[in-house]
């Protein structure tokens, strides 16, 4: 008898889709705990952050879990820099 990987992806998205605000509580609480350990680090520490929420957010299960084409929520392109 094997590991039905779909099945646990399926309780995994369950769990964060039911607590999505507590986890994302969580990474906002460890962010701050490195940003006092690390200030000098700080735009890296919220770049991660943001992208663990970004994480978070499109494979919480739902509404077609975030999936390209499949009405989850879509992450916007990021910026093209500005030339001065």
């Amino acid at each position: 008898m094997g590991i039905n990987f779909n099945e646990l992806k399926k309780k995994a998205q369950d769990a964060l889709s039911k607590n999505s605000d507590k986890v994302e509580q969580g990474l906002d609480k460890a962010s701050g705990f490195a940003k006092s350990k690390f200030g000098n680090k700080s735009d890296q520490i919220d770049n991660a952050t943001k992208k663990a929420k970004e994480f978070l957010h499109k494979n919480a299960g739902g509404e077609g879990g975030g999936q390209p084409g499949q009405g989850g929520p879509q992450t916007p392109p990021p910026n093209p820099p500005q030339n001065p």
